[in-house]
């Protein structure tokens, strides 16, 4: 199982032209892998992640993939503000085709969100969302977690019990950070004025990047 990037083109119409995101990018990333994905601010990599997530569609090329992926984490994609934090977790469920009491049961005790997991997230506040978010990725067995940079993994419970997870799992991780890309990957590529570039070395990618 894998996913592949074959020959992807995005760009944006703008003032006086278009804005390149990606052009002509290839690569492909197997199912247990770790890759990580580098890019200064304002490089594309936002628009990368929603190609990658099937949410947003190449101009040309295509994304292909046979393993499961999943939303983005830690961007708050895939929560629905309206619903309660049951109701998110019941939705994610039957769309993965899971067993939703076991689902909800894992994600009330691991979100630890008490009588908010009855309310609607648009209640939360942006640590509950993203408790929410990731306790409900935890309980999804996908072949490949799509981690945005705004997941903060650090020394506390929810990072040790994600970083744990991935360990069964691939990882594309978006960051502008190169010490996370070398804690949690294996291999990288940079996203620098619409070319994706892919390393086998991660300490060619690492310096590739920090010259930039």
């Amino acid at each position: 199982m894998s996913l592949e990037l074959i020959d992807v083109h995005k760009s944006y119409p703008m003032r006086g032209g278009r804005k390149v995101i990606v052009a002509g990018a290839n690569g492909r990333i197997e199912r247990g892998e770790k890759l990580g994905i580098l890019g200064r601010n304002g490089s594309g990599k936002s628009t990368l992640v929603r190609m990658i997530a099937g949410v947003e569609a190449p101009n040309k090329g295509r994304i292909r993939t046979s393993m499961s992926i999943s939303w983005p984490i830690g961007s708050g994609a895939g929560i629905k503000p309206t619903l309660t934090g049951e109701e998110n977790a019941r939705f994610i469920a039957r769309i993965y085709g899971k067993n939703e009491d076991r689902i909800v049961k894992f994600v009330d005790s691991f979100a630890e969100l008490e009588e908010y997991f009855l309310m609607p997230v648009m209640t939360y506040s942006s640590g509950m969302r993203s408790r929410l978010s990731l306790s409900i990725s935890l309980a999804v067995d996908f072949d490949c977690f799509l981690v945005d940079e705004a997941l903060a993994v650090g020394d506390t419970r929810f990072g040790r019990a994600f970083e744990e997870r991935i360990q069964r799992s691939g990882l594309i991780l978006i960051s502008h950070s190169p010490a996370l890309v070398r804690r949690l990957c294996t291999r990288a590529a940079v996203l620098d004025q619409g070319i994706l570039t892919f390393y086998d070395d991660l300490d060619e990618a690492l310096a590739t990047y920090n010259a930039l």
